[in-house]
């Protein structure tokens, strides 16, 4: 079996995005592939048990046979790592994954294995992704984002600390580059990181539906109460505001297929909102809806005035802030429902990065004697 450590750079970097481009290019080679999230940080019940929520979605997504348990071996919950720390977690963690690492061994061609942020995510409890990788003997790839002086640098620093535990860094992807801008991006990163003797083994290019929700997954992320629907629950939002302030600053924050999200107490901003998309004269470019926080409920008259106008709304009783966090971790996450985006990472990735690349730096892991 070959295997291969996906790392990142950090958060939301595209790690899960590449994942599932990467499965969806073993599948098309033809290969029994297998996938692997060592140690979790986002979790859910699943079959019954705790499982990284990037297990769950590549089990749904690709049909893969193994346990939950096997994907997704190693949790951190709330309050495990200071537990952890005061000694009072005594289960061998190491030891439970690579029991899960062997177990794919005997069945599949190729295991990808993706790894929690930064290389030194998880150090804590003395599982972060460098010392995890080493332990299983898988060479690492490493995906970081955007421009040019910043993923070389993350890319460097990360690659540092695998290479201190002994782990061969196979390459760097770098992820949401805006290549109709700058066309020649991707030959300069490669020369950056040559410098550092990092291979650049492919780039994507960023396209806002693999960024945006739908206005259907904010409304089950925040679990509101649908005042109107708009017309499309399934439109990808292109972008989300917090209607904090008078409303003629607040328009001018206004972009295409914005979410605006504004306390409910404040009809002055909504009835702004409502007006602005009355008028708008280009469609698209003005807001799909708002979300209401603090659940207070606006009047009769401002409700219908939303309903008239065909905006989305909900109601949710979580503070500005609280409603603002949620929806910015639903701008970067990827959830089973989502059909057409996981449609769209599947051609993405085919596209742009070439698998074979990647098949050629997977190294092979024997079962034990």
């Amino acid at each position: 079996m070959r295997h291969l450590y996906l790392a990142a750079t950090g958060q939301n970097r595209g790690k899960t995005t590449i994942s599932l481009g990467v499965m969806d290019g073993f599948s098309r080679r033809g290969l029994s592939m297998g996938f692997m999230k060592p140690v979790g940080q986002r979790t859910v019940m699943e079959e019954g048990v705790p499982a990284d929520e990037d297990a769950v979605l590549m089990k749904s997504v690709f049909s893969l046979t193994e346990p939950i348990a096997q994907m997704s071996p190693v949790h951190i919950p709330r309050g495990f790592t200071q537990a952890y720390i005061e000694g009072r977690v005594v289960e061998d963690l190491p030891q439970r994954i690579l029991d899960a690492h062997a177990s794919f061994i005997a069945d599949r061609d190729i295991l990808l294995i993706e790894g929690t942020g930064h290389a030194g995510v998880g150090a804590v409890v003395g599982l972060s992704n460098a010392v995890v990788a080493a332990m299983l003997g898988a060479p690492v790839v490493i995906v970081s984002e955007g421009g040019v002086g910043r993923p070389i640098d993350e890319v460097v620093l990360n690659a540092a600390l695998f290479e201190r535990h002994g782990v061969h860094v196979a390459g760097a992807i770098v992820n949401k580059l805006d290549l109709g801008a700058k066309p020649d991006l991707e030959q300069t990163l490669e020369q950056g990181l040559a410098r550092h003797g990092i291979p650049l083994l492919g780039v994507l290019p960023y396209r806002p539906i693999l960024s945006n929700p739908t206005l259907a997954m904010v409304l089950q992320g925040v679990h509101g109460e649908t005042l109107h629907p708009g017309p499309d629950l399934d439109q990808v939002i292109g972008g989300v505001a917090v209607g904090a302030m008078e409303p003629e600053h607040m328009l001018q924050r206004i972009g295409p297929r914005c979410l605006v999200i504004v306390p409910g107490d404040r009809a002055d901003v909504i009835d702004a909102i409502v007006r602005a998309q009355r008028d708008s004269t280009v469609a698209g470019n003005d807001a799909v809806g708002v979300v209401l926080t603090g659940g207070y409920r606006p009047s009769a008259a401002t409700i219908d005035s939303i309903r008239r106008a065909n905006l989305f709304a909900a109601l949710v009783p979580e503070d500005t802030y609280v409603v603002a966090s949620e929806v910015r971790d639903l701008l970067v996450k990827t959830h089973p429902a989502d059909a057409g985006k996981i449609a769209a990472i599947k051609a993405l990735v085919w596209e742009h990065l070439f698998i074979d690349r990647l098949l050629a730096v997977a190294s092979e892991v024997s079962p034990p004697a």
